[in-house]
């Protein structure tokens, strides 16, 4: 396995990329969510592509438009359709043996790649995708849900509660919001990203970060029997615990073996 660099243009700009190297016809095209550079949080998507290539399949990351060493404007997730084609033809000019090639992207990164409605890739691994809107919407019941129900779990946090460390009110008003009766989003983001996934035919999975809020809140936005949902439930957003890496390792290489 071998690891370069390399430039390859978007609508005038030059953008960095980073291909591991290997010989299978499958190969992994790795999207960076939110302002991440192609590194990823805590050289993640460096480390996940290393163990990808390892096993065989070459990787592909790249900085998008105004993000990292990569030239341009930072135009956000709605306006990266154009980098994450122009990324896809330079994987497949760079390793021409590569037939089929899966798209992976971790938070707004997999709504991107929802909202492109997978144009180009085989399959899909779309990793706890965004769904708040950023119009000041209250956070869904699930996650405040979840966040009480881990409070409450801490002796730290009780001790705070009893010794009147807490804001009674503040807490009241947490507890409300957390039994509001769920329901699911007919509009806004959730409802677009399910429209541009809908007209994608190849094979689809869903990872979510069990101890993540933006996993939580898409799970309250889209229909709970999705076959395609797999939870990692000790997760955290950027899948930085050893057993979770290997979680999210397996469930990647079962798709590329697909």
């Amino acid at each position: 396995m071998s690891r370069r660099h390399f430039t390859f243009a978007c609508a005038g700009c030059q953008l960095v990329a980073t291909l591991d190297e290997a010989g299978a016809e499958t190969g992994l095209l790795l999207v960076s969510g939110g302002n991440e550079v192609r590194a990823g949080a805590w050289n993640g998507q460096a480390r996940l592509a290393a163990r990808i290539a390892a096993e065989g399949y070459p990787v592909l990351r790249f900085d998008r438009r105004g993000v990292g060493d990569s030239e341009g404007a930072n135009g956000e997730f709605r306006s990266s359709g154009a980098d994450i084609a122009a990324a896809l033809a330079a994987f497949r000019r760079q390793c021409p043996h590569v037939t089929r090639v899966v798209g992976f992207g971790n938070c707004n990164a997999a709504s991107a790649l929802m909202l492109t409605g997978g144009a180009g890739f085989a399959a899909l691994i779309l990793s706890n995708p965004w769904t708040i809107e950023d119009n000041g919407e209250a956070p869904p019941a699930a996650v405040v849900r979840d966040h009480y129900r881990r409070r409450l779990a801490n002796p730290a946090a009780i001790g705070r509660l009893l010794t009147g460390k807490v804001s009674i009110g503040k807490l009241a008003r947490g507890l409300a919001a957390a039994i509001r009766p769920a329901r699911q989003a007919r509009g806004g983001l959730a409802a677009e990203i399910e429209r541009g996934l809908a007209g994608f035919h190849g094979p689809v999975r869903f990872l979510i970060a069990g101890r993540d809020r933006t996993g939580i809140a898409f799970l309250s936005k889209w229909p709970k029997t999705d076959p395609r949902i797999r939870t990692c439930a000790e997760a955290t957003h950027s899948y930085v615990e050893p057993e979770a890496q290997e979680w999210l390792a397996r469930e990647v290489l079962e798709i590329l073996r697909g």
